[in-house]
């Protein structure tokens, strides 16, 4: 039976060709069948990897947050009939933080190769970025939009850390970046430690960890930027 590839796209870098590895090159060359976040995305990536086909004898399907009543047999079709497909993330690691697990389960359900390619992923970058453990961490994804409900969760987050000597991770719209920033500050202990990893891979990337009693006496504008938020309460 055929696979299912899971394709990384790198963060930050327009210049593929010096990092892309070469073997997922060699595997994505053969495969016309991609599960995806935005067709336009997909494309500007697979020209840049300098893709082989013509994209009008390729089929992009579309599984992004708007996806609704999902069927997973239609995703997995071309792999029942013997072809390779592959389930790609608009920026890192798909499945993580990302788009697609659903996918993945039904693959695995009806006995099909799920094979993951190298590749970078942001939450792993800025862990091993920030200087905390990395042997016990927890990752929330998005927190509550809600101030009140924001503020609670950033408490419990930070008792969490505290009582069990572990990483918190987690992530915002970019366009909320600061609004979560200054609840952080406001909500968190002075010795509590926050890493701030903005833009990572990119030339303008920004990676730093402090207390939040050092963060209070930066002047801070992260807005409309792609970032990954870290707590670790001693």
């Amino acid at each position: 039976m055929a696979c299912l590839y899971l394709v990384p796209s790198f963060l930050g870098i327009d210049e593929y060709d010096s990092v892309f590895p070469a073997v997922n090159r060699v595997v994505i060359f053969d495969i016309k069948t991609f599960i995806v976040e935005d067709i336009r995305t997909a494309r500007r990536f697979l020209k840049k990897i300098k893709y082989p086909h013509d994209f009008e004898e390729v089929n992009f399907l579309i599984l992004n947050e708007h996806s609704k009543d999902v069927k997973t047999e239609d995703y997995l079709k071309d792999i029942i009939e013997g072809k390779d497909v592959a389930l790609m993330s608009d920026a890192g690691m798909p499945c993580i933080a990302d788009p697609g697990s659903i996918i993945v389960a039904a693959a695995h359900n009806k006995n099909i190769e799920v094979n993951p390619l190298i590749g970078p992923s942001s939450l792993f970058l800025a862990l091993a970025g920030s200087g905390f453990n990395g042997q016990s961490f927890c990752f929330h994804g998005y927190l509550p939009i809600k101030p009140f409900e924001r503020v609670s969760k950033i408490k419990s987050l930070e008792s969490q850390s505290s009582k069990l000597n572990q990483t918190q991770i987690f992530i915002e719209a970019p366009y909320r970046n600061n609004s979560l920033i200054k609840d952080i500050l406001s909500t968190c202990n002075l010795n509590t430690y926050l890493c701030i990893a903005i833009d990572i891979n990119s030339p303008q990337q920004y990676i730093k960890t402090k207390t939040i009693k050092c963060w209070k006496d930066i002047n801070i504008d992260f807005n409309k930027r792609p970032a990954v938020f870290i707590i670790y309460a001693l």
